[in-house]
């Protein structure tokens, strides 16, 4: 029985083609919407998580100063010092001293930020070397003008180039490139991790700021150890050796990289799973439309169902007949929509650069959804055509 209900909706589907499409293209653009909001914004999820996780794990980052405080103490090597005294199961402390500067090689220059950092900086902020080599002790003690560049000054003075035996200015001074690191990409304020150069700390401070002292540092917590509880101690050893009373606010602040991503991520959800909601507005949009169709249907068929009733057909088998077309509409839509959304989706994502993750789930949801959408929204209509009068029908003109 359900077959011929089946084979009788294809066909009916068959007859008015055009306004079968019609019917189901709210299905159609809801089933599509709803998979390519979800896609994409796992796609936005996973693309935060890898940036913030480039920044480095278990990482926190101290900076002097804080929202409406100016004039802040910048950090010393003593803070460092009592910081690895006082604090434990640090894997880092690496002080960060940055200046803006141009680079010059050859005819080309490029503006960037240069940073005075030791090699405890490497760990902390998980960078890996493509070419070349880090510092070396003597160069950190000395303060030699040893430079090692990011990706995207590589790319743009060197033109992909080897580095080896290679030297740049930063302004008027010269610096021995001895090394190259991997690229990391945009970070998660947008900001490129790679247009940076790296000195020697001290080079730093003797050849280009002129100060003993920095601004920020960062801490590398062991794995497996809480970084809230290390916030806490850190917080506290800074304001007792900036001699803070109890009333006065931090004049520094400090930043977990855990909860930032927490935070970005939590939010790229909750967005993605409003705009699926928005999306899916669409859907009731299309059954409702589905549910016309059938109605419109039910009035124009009215002398075919009063036949069929009058030679034995029974209302189980009218209704059925029905909610099977209605049924077969929105499947049919939302195969149509999953195909569309799948194709968009991997587009939308190659155009945005986030990575295309295919939600199983999320296709066999909005499959269920289509088709429950066609039972509700096809059984009233379908009830109504069973519930005719066969005499009256006959009548209908």
């Amino acid at each position: 029985m359900i077959w011929n209900a089946f084979l009788l909706a294809l066909r009916e589907i068959r007859r008015n083609l055009l306004r079968s499409f019609l019917t189901v293209l709210g299905i159609v653009i809801g089933i599509a919407a709803v998979i390519i909001m979800v896609t994409i914004g796992n796609g936005v999820t996973l693309k935060v998580s890898k940036q913030i996780a480039s920044l480095g794990s278990n990482l926190l980052m101290a900076r002097s100063g804080g929202r409406g405080i100016t004039g802040a103490k910048a950090f010393s090597f003593a803070d460092v010092k009592a910081i690895k005294q006082e604090i434990r199961h640090l894997t880092a402390i690496a002080p960060v001293a940055s200046k803006n500067s141009t680079a010059i090689f050859g005819n080309k220059n490029w503006g960037t930020t240069v940073n005075g950092v030791t090699n405890d900086y490497f760990v902390a902020g998980n960078w890996t070397m493509t070419q070349g080599r880090q510092f070396t002790d003597s160069e950190l003690r000395a303060g030699t003008m040893s430079c090692i560049i990011g990706n995207t000054i590589w790319k743009e003075l060197y033109e992909g180039q080897s580095i080896a035996g290679t030297k740049l200015r930063l302004q008027k001074l010269s610096c021995e490139v001895v090394g190259l690191l991997a690229g990391k990409g945009q970070s998660a304020q947008g900001r490129d991790q790679d247009d940076t150069i790296l000195i020697p700390l001290r080079a730093m401070q003797r050849r280009i700021t002129g100060t003993q002292d920095f601004n920020t540092f960062l801490v590398a917590v062991e794995e497996g150890r809480s970084t809230e509880k290390v916030q806490k101690q850190l917080e506290r050893l800074l304001r007792e050796r900036r001699h803070l009373s109890a009333n006065e606010e931090n004049d520094f602040f400090l930043v977990d990289t855990k909860q930032i991503a927490e935070t970005l991520t939590g939010t790229t959800e909750m967005l993605t799973s409003l705009l699926g909601a928005v999306a899916g507005v669409s859907l009731l949009v299309g059954g409702i439309g589905i549910m016309n169709i059938m109605l419109v249907s039910v009035t124009e068929r009215t002398r075919e169902i009063g036949t069929r009733l009058a030679i034995g057909a029974l209302e189980s088998e009218v209704l059925l007949q029905f909610l099977v077309e209605a049924v077969v509409l929105s499947s049919l839509g939302g195969l149509i929509g999953i195909v569309l959304a799948l194709v968009a989706s991997v587009l939308i994502a190659d155009s945005m650069d986030v990575p295309f993750i295919l939600n199983i789930n999320i296709i066999f949801i909005a499959s269920l959804f289509s088709a429950g959408v066609g039972i509700v929204f096809g059984y009233f209509p379908a009830r109504r055509a069973a519930r005719l009068n066969p005499i009256e029908a006959l009548r209908h003109e």
